[in-house]
């Protein structure tokens, strides 16, 4: 099965759009605006060229040898990629965890999975997205947070709208992927996490995160970016939106639903 490009559904669970969504449609309409002067067209287009350059020198990443596929002979763990509509998720099993590279994971003792995600602090802990917040998230973010979730349902059922894509991983490369969402906690000055209050369904947290979201490094970005951690053939360049990052990964991951519209 192969993902299309149409973004899926988002949740019955109300996850947030990615503020590069709102951007997209608010550019569709320059069209309408008055023409922009020569100086500015010609000035745009050679942007758009040197855009267009970096994109192909790029070209895909391929796997890291050192941690994917997996040896013949070595242990391997499963990991999740959900689609949200207009962002994306990883979800791993708290027990594959190792509490010495993600000791944080014990702030959900009872669940069986946890899904993890990565966005804008006000956009993402907004009730409601607005074209202001996504224009402040994509421009000038000043923070960005963690989303964890714990859960012990089935996945399909606990994201019955969601895309759900199932990847395989050497156990090296899922410890790899663990150490970055590890690194991705901002700490006080004491070394702790700092825990932003409940997120948005279920058992959830909030957390500060490093990192800057911006225009070009978005959600979709940072889930790819956790996955290229894991040595998976994925390139986080290309991993804007919900359909880059659910493309790539079908490629080498099982796709167990692709949500209809």
């Amino acid at each position: 099965m192969r993902f299309s490009g149409r973004t899926a559904r988002a949740p019955a669970t109300n996850v947030p759009h990615v503020a590069s969504w709102f951007i997209a449609r608010r550019l569709s309409r320059l069209s309408a605006l008055p023409r922009i002067s020569g100086y500015e067209e010609g000035l745009t287009a050679r942007l758009l060229a040197l855009l267009a350059v970096v994109l192909t020198a790029t070209g895909c990443l391929g796997p890291v040898a050192t941690l994917y596929p997996p040896r013949a002979d070595e242990r391997t763990k499963s990991l999740w990629v959900l689609g949200h509509g207009w962002h994306t998720a990883i979800v791993v099993r708290r027990g594959d965890i190792s509490s010495s590279i993600w000791p944080e994971h014990n702030d959900f003792p009872h669940a069986q999975f946890l899904e993890v995600a990565w966005g804008d602090r006000d956009f993402y802990q907004a009730e409601r997205g607005t074209v202001w917040l996504a224009l402040k998230a994509a421009f000038v973010s000043p923070e960005s947070v963690l989303h964890v979730v714990g859960f012990s349902a089935p996945i399909e059922q606990y994201f019955p709208s969601s895309d759900v894509v199932e990847v395989t991983t050497s156990a090296r490369g899922f410890d790899e992927l663990s150490r970055f969402i590890h690194e991705s906690y901002a700490r006080n000055g004491e070394g702790q996490t700092v825990r932003l209050g409940q997120g948005q369904y279920g058992t959830s947290s909030f957390y500060l995160a490093t990192g800057n979201y911006h225009l070009l490094n978005t959600c979709n970005n940072w889930i790819a970016k956790a996955l290229r951690a894991a040595g998976l053939p994925i390139t986080p360049l290309y991993s804007m939106t919900t359909g880059n990052v659910l493309r790539q990964v079908s490629r080498f991951g099982r796709v167990l639903r692709e949500s209809s519209l």
